[in-house]
């Protein structure tokens, strides 16, 4: 039991970590406060999303906000108004336009509908690798925004969608970074992950393994995509108004940059580098509204966040290469040294892989 405990405990001590900062919302602070816990768990889960795919396949994706954009408009349309919708949103077909529907209901929407756009596009864009594909991933962001921009039946295109109820708050967020947690964990020590990282490593002896590469990612891309979905549905009811707007570059950075900061290649890093960068952001935010220190008001340019974060950003790649994590689960009850090297044959990756299959 104890080595149990010791080999799954990063994503306990991850949870029990983003508790005690929920637990901040309980102790009288007030509502800028929440807003900000609200985003931050919200972000986790996008983030957490993005280290599915990107830390398990080694693929830069700069496309998945578009999912979170997917998300957060399936969301919108279940909730929204129907007085608005039918106004507004004619090009709805009837069941949504003339419902409102149940927050876990919006839920599943956010998650089905990325999810199912992943697996059509990850069809063509799965068989790419390196650059072509973080290119192809970049390109859906653009064609997602520049759709939802224009489809005005259906988005209302640049206009704002409202009457969404605002149900979100820091413990609903939570409750769902917890789950999305326990997903990437649990993919990542499955033989799915494993067989993904193989790829990642060597694409051609995990290709000489028996190991279906663009199968395996494909599975990663597609439930990826439903984790940055969920956030991006839980966006839009934290926020009550939707536009397309905010799902573009300035997200895309944000996230991006996060998983950097924390370290692409584990969980622990993932939201290491959510608290990590919103802690730097809102410090930064603060002194562009102006600190007193000792009867003189001390304030940055705006722009500072950006300027702040581009420079971490830089420092993290010179000085820790694998982020703040250093590439590491967090690890506390009984570590463990790593295990001794082993130059094993492809057969006997295969054979670790399919034990027995292969004899």
């Amino acid at each position: 039991m104890r080595s149990f405990v010791a080999r799954h405990q990063a994503p306990f001590w991850l949870i029990a970590i983003l508790g005690i900062i929920a637990l901040a919302s309980l102790s009288g602070i007030d509502d800028s406060w929440k807003v900000t816990l609200t985003e931050m768990f919200i972000r986790v889960i996008v983030v957490v999303g993005l280290y599915l795919f990107i830390g398990n396949s080694g693929i830069i994706s700069f496309g998945h906000i578009g999912f979170m954009c997917i998300g957060a408009y399936a969301a919108a349309w279940a909730t929204a108004e129907p007085g608005f919708k039918q106004i507004m949103l004619q090009g709805l077909p009837a069941f949504l336009q003339e419902n409102q529907y149940p927050f876990f209901v919006a839920v599943a929407g956010a998650l089905a509908l990325p999810a199912l756009v992943a697996l059509f596009l990850g069809m063509a864009l799965m068989r790419l690798s390196g650059m072509a594909a973080s290119i192809a991933t970049f390109a859906f962001l653009i064609i997602v925004n520049s759709v939802y921009s224009n489809w005005d039946s259906v988005t209302a295109g640049v206009s704002s969608i409202i009457g969404i109820p605002t149900v979100v708050g820091p413990w609903t967020a939570y409750a769902f970074a917890i789950l999305a947690i326990l997903v990437a964990y649990l993919f990542q020590i499955s033989r799915f992950g494993l067989m993904l990282r193989a790829s990642r490593d060597d694409d051609v002896a995990a290709s000489a393994s028996a190991v279906h590469i663009v199968k395996m990612r494909l599975v990663a891309f597609v439930l990826s995509a439903a984790l940055v979905g969920i956030g991006g549905g839980l966006y839009a009811q934290f926020l009550g108004i939707l536009t397309v707007d905010p799902f573009y570059l300035n997200l895309s950075f944000i996230t991006i940059a996060m998983l950097v900061v924390g370290g692409m290649s584990c969980l622990t890093g993932a939201v290491t580098g959510v608290i990590v960068v919103t802690a730097i952001v809102e410090l930064l935010r603060s002194f562009e509204r102006g600190m007193s220190l000792g009867g003189t008001t001390l304030s940055l340019p705006q722009g500072s966040q950006e300027i702040g974060l581009g420079v971490v950003m830089a420092l993290i790649l010179i000085f820790r290469p694998n982020g703040v994590s250093g590439g590491r689960e967090l690890s506390l009850i009984g570590r463990r040294a790593p295990p001794p090297a082993v130059d094993l044959s492809p057969g006997d990756v295969a054979n670790e892989i399919y034990p027995g299959e292969l004899r």
